[in-house]
């Protein structure tokens, strides 16, 4: 019997229930203590991924690639002036022709549409690197890290402050899944967009999850045991001089950090500006697990590829 998760897409969190995302999280942490003590866990031997990037990338490409081989594969790089997308083909097309070369696909893309378009018309499954609208691949890493610090995800409280962006959206659908509370604070022009939320509730309810959303940077962080932030300006985004000026008031800095819990964490997904979203003090103290949570890329996005690409990767569960 295969696994629920093989051969499937992951362009967004919910596109995996609440056992799943336990099972991409035990996966994980399996594969990170194989690693550790060095036992060989070659469970894609033979199995191919191409990597797509239209956007700059250091974690999300090295850890694919690095962990495609560490699981027995190969990895291929495409940048967007690699391919014929340039001279006019279509998304579909390209996806149609690298399936009949590859076993996975994974896409780190401006718009969510152009992976839905891939994964419409490829028959082996795609993976979301990263687009506009949602960040799978981290909010993973992130939930790992998380069980790492507390010994579980259930019932640990996740604040996240400033900008209502993709990072958030994965955020919103993945706290719940995992049995988490979330409260996001943004300025009520820049909040998560609303179907996105819409859909965290109803994940909320099957959990019995919290799912707070408050322009009050101090309401959301009371109680946290987590306290996560992002850049203010993203790829691509031409605001800058708006969103800057409207998030002034969203730093998250020492004084905010006194508000959480004494033991609460801090948490980017990087990379991250010190002096801009966060203090320099607080992303390099002692409360701060960013690049804990940046080594779990590796482990995060080894399990995505195992689970979708190898019945074997049930021997991780």
């Amino acid at each position: 019997m295969t696994h629920s998760l093989y051969g499937r897409d992951v362009l967004k969190m919910n596109d995996v229930n609440q056992a799943e995302v336990a099972d991409l999280i035990t996966a994980g942490l399996t594969l990170k203590g194989r690693l550790r003590r060095g036992v060989p866990h070659q469970l894609l031997h033979g199995k191919n991924l191409a990597m797509m990037f239209f956007k700059p990338s250091t974690r999300t490409r090295s850890a694919f690639e690095i962990g495609m081989q560490q699981l027995g594969g190969h990895a291929m790089f495409l940048s967007a002036n690699d391919m014929q997308l340039t001279r006019g083909e279509t998304y579909a097309d390209t996806a149609r022709v690298l399936e009949r070369y590859v076993d996975v696909i994974m896409a780190r893309v401006f718009d969510h549409g152009t992976l839905v378009e891939m994964a419409d018309a490829a028959r082996v499954p795609v993976i979301n690197g990263l687009c506009d609208m949602h960040h799978p691949t981290q909010t993973l890493a992130d939930l790992i890290t998380v069980k790492e610090l507390f010994g579980g995800t259930r019932g640990v409280r996740i604040a996240y402050v400033g900008d209502g962006n993709n990072m958030v959206h994965s955020l919103l659908h993945a706290a719940p899944l995992a049995g988490m509370h979330i409260a996001v604070a943004t300025p009520a022009h820049y909040a998560p967009d609303p179907r996105v939320v819409a859909e965290a509730r109803t994940i909320a309810e099957q959990s019995e999850s919290e799912v707070l959303l408050t322009t009050d940077p101090y309401e959301a962080v009371a109680q946290a045991d987590v306290v996560y932030t992002d850049v203010w300006v993203s790829m691509g985004q031409s605001d800058a001089a708006e969103r800057v000026a409207a998030l002034q008031g969203y730093q998250v800095n020492e004084k905010l950090m006194s508000a959480a819990r004494p033991t609460t964490k801090f948490m980017h997904c990087l990379p991250m500006h010190r002096g801009e979203e966060v203090t320099a003090a607080v992303a390099d103290g002692p409360q701060s697990v960013v690049f804990d949570q940046a080594e779990n890329r590796l482990h995060a996005h080894k399990a995505i590829l195992a689970l979708l690409c190898s019945i074997e990767g049930q021997s991780l569960l």
